[in-house]
């Protein structure tokens, strides 16, 4: 890496105008160097300016929105100084952007072809008749198997690993010198994630690229990032190396979005940060972090905080020379679940199949595809949480799909108690479905945006119990009570609110109709990681307080860690190992259960995730034999034409064909055991 500056942000503040007409700041007072090949992390909570500040770079300007003072030179130049012709070139071009969720970022009815096409149109020199020649090279480069195939498909047909890359592939065919990502590996499962965040790696050392890696995620920061600053409220408050900065941090804010992480060899929930981010513009004077910081004196509110030289980083506190030193996070034990011996729901010889077949091949009666999902056997108590987890596309929301309704099996049944689940949820009962609810991903996707909080509550109790106005208005307060909102917020709108405060209001409404069974659906996955760990804290003391048991999908392991008591591992839609969650990720483990386990991340710079092989999207399941065979290391003959058996460790249920011993001994010394005794 060179010493020559390629962005250099100078006391930059940005500000957007109110609805009473008046300059509100976002951005203040931001100063930043970044090096030519230099990685940086841009890292806070939600609504801290972070993204706001990767697009100034690239001199972008929400609606409304405009400079108040600063400069930011790009190569020495002012950006904002440019005129929108030359703005319009550079921006696609020299500066790249890697957006949030490449499903949305891509034009659905366009083929890859077509879109690449018209990226090395708009931002390279490369002649007409080379495109196709160039289109091949980039997803070649960003290492896309049968690029040629590739270009053909709609971006559909591609899984969300694949989607990823090829937005990674259109921002390089400009040959930028900069690249701006935003949040790229949010939603994305945890080998996927891992594989994309080492081709990105691979990219920089290999272009020379200079990359402003914006994330929520401190782990996938540590993978990628030379250096962090910490956001807080608008402001750069802790700018440093990673090392430093995730080992040794010196704010409190950054401390406490450390200790907000879960992690794979801790038990039970991290504590979440008190309290929330200050509204946009309200800090006039003193520390914006100080109301929520428990070491805050009388000066630390009345003055603004100084950028000093701690150790080797800046941080913008008046305290950081007087805290203690940073220890060990304080592992935090997990409540007792409130389980019972009754089963809740019971899930027997499951299949569900997507194919529908044609009038001709029902005549030929010709066999049907391999189904999506096969052979699942899941028992759920009362009072608990069953995790299921896996790659995207093994089959998890799938089946929640299936126990909520929405896709109904091919075979095997679904009960609950003794209520069957197996028909559509247009044939179910009113109390049926009041009892069986969902929390989704997104909130802002779940909430109607032209709706009131308080109108959002009502309609399940109008739905369910045919409460009155008055009543309904009464029961909502008590709900926004359950998840700790105040009852002024019945009046607001979502757009009001922040994220977690829409997660929260998503809860409230699922348990209006007072469930048996809650579906959670990556309810976490798109939260920053303090609005994350106050989130599974109230999903747990709801369990606990109501006994409600929860079948929970994430692709973060460390929180499955953290809230689940049982776990099920799901490959391409069968089962690879069922248990307890201490036993399955403690103990003995199907290769794929350690493949997933090898890849998660931790927010360490020195922490390499062990990557077994990317994603089999691109393949059904086989037809026999181990659904795991194309990808495992310990694959034998017997493996590819014969269905493992289940084999027990106390709780922990594992379905390979090596013995529990063998797969203690790992994959080399395992496979020359059977090979000897064979």
């Amino acid at each position: 890496m060179t010493s020559k500056m390629i962005l250099e942000v100078k006391d930059f503040s940005l500000g957007y105008t109110a609805a009473n007409s008046q300059l509100v700041s976002v951005l203040r007072n931001v100063s930043l160097q970044i090096k030519k090949g230099e990685a940086i992390g841009l890292v806070g909570e939600s609504g801290c300016g972070k993204s706001t500040l990767a697009l100034a770079m690239m001199a972008f300007l929400r609606s409304g929105s405009q400079v108040q003072n600063g400069e930011i030179r790009y190569h020495g130049d002012n950006l904002f100084e440019k005129s929108e012709k030359k703005l319009g070139k550079l921006r696609g071009g020299l500066i790249g952007l890697i957006p949030q969720n490449a499903g949305q970022s891509l034009t659905p009815t366009m083929k890859i072809r077509t879109q690449l096409f018209e990226a090395l149109q708009l931002h390279s020199d490369v002649p007409r008749s080379q495109w196709q020649q160039r289109a091949i090279e980039l997803l070649k480069q960003v290492r896309l198997p049968a690029p040629q195939a590739m270009l053909n498909r709609y971006p559909h047909q591609l899984s969300g690993g694949q989607q990823q890359r090829v937005a990674i592939a259109m921002a390089l065919a400009g040959s930028p010198d900069l690249l701006v990502l935003d949040e790229p590996t949010t939603g994305l499962d945890v080998t996927t994630q891992a594989h994309i965040l080492e081709l990105l790696g691979n990219l920089r050392a290999e272009l020379g690229m200079t990359m402003v890696f914006v994330s929520h995620d401190l782990g996938a920061v540590a993978r990628i990032s030379d250096r962090i600053a910490v956001m807080y409220a608008g402001e750069i408050i802790e700018l440093g190396t990673c090392a430093d900065v995730l080992r040794t941090p010196a704010h409190p804010y950054t401390r406490g979005l450390l200790g907000s992480i879960p992690r794979l060899d801790q038990t039970g929930l991290p504590p979440s940060l008190p309290g929330y981010p200050p509204k946009v513009g309200s800090v006039k004077q003193g520390c914006a972090f100080a109301p929520r910081c428990k070491h805050a004196k009388d000066h630390c509110v009345a003055e603004n905080a100084p950028v000093i030289a701690h150790d080797s980083h800046q941080v913008r506190c008046h305290l950081a020379d007087e805290l203690p030193e940073t220890g060990n996070n304080v592992t935090v034990l997990k409540p007792v679940t409130r389980s019972t011996d009754e089963t809740l729901l019971d899930i027997q010889k499951l299949q569900i199949s997507y194919h529908k077949p044609g009038l001709w091949a029902q005549l030929r009666g010709t066999e049907p595809p391999v189904a999506t999902v096969d052979d699942i056997d899941l028992l759920l108590k009362r009072g608990e949480t069953l995790a299921l987890v896996g790659e995207s596309g093994s089959g998890k929301s799938t089946i929640m799909r299936a126990i909520s309704g929405i896709q109904p099996p091919r075979q095997g049944k679904i009960k609950l108690l003794k209520e069957n689940l197996n028909e559509p949820v247009e044939k179910r009962d009113s109390q049926l479905k009041r009892r069986v609810q969902m929390i989704f991903q997104n909130p802002d996707a779940s909430l109607n945006p032209r709706h009131t909080v308080a109108q959002i509550l009502q309609q399940p109790l109008k739905l369910y119990y045919g409460l009155d106005a008055q009543a309904c208005r009464q029961r909502a307060a008590e709900l926004l009570d359950l998840v700790r909102l105040a009852p002024h917020y019945l009046d607001r709108m979502p757009g009001q609110l922040s994220g977690g405060e829409k997660q929260r209001v998503a809860i409230a409404r699922c348990f209006a109709g007072d469930p048996e069974l809650i579906l959670c659906d990556e309810v976490t996955s798109a939260l920053d990681v303090s609005v994350q760990a106050a989130v599974l804290k109230l999903l747990k003391d709801l369990q606990q307080d109501k006994g409600v048991t929860y079948l929970f999908i994430a692709h973060d392991l460390a929180v499955v860690k953290a809230i689940a008591d049982q776990v099920a591992v799901l490959y391409q839609g069968r089962l690879c190992q069922v248990g307890p969650v201490d036993e399955v990720f403690n103990g003995y483990h199907h290769p794929y259960t350690q493949a997933l386990l090898n890849a998660v991340l931790e927010p360490d710079p020195d922490h390499v995730p062990q990557l077994s092989g990317d994603d089999a999207s691109e393949q059904h399941p086989p037809a026999q034999g181990c659904a795991y065979q194309r990808r495992c290391p310990m694959a034998t003959r017997m493996c590819n034409e014969w269905t493992p058996p289940w084999q027990e460790d106390g709780n922990n249920r594992i379905r390979c064909h090596y013995t529990l011993r063998e797969l203690e001994r790992g994959d080399e010394e395992a496979q020359l055991i059977r090979f000897a005794n064979a």
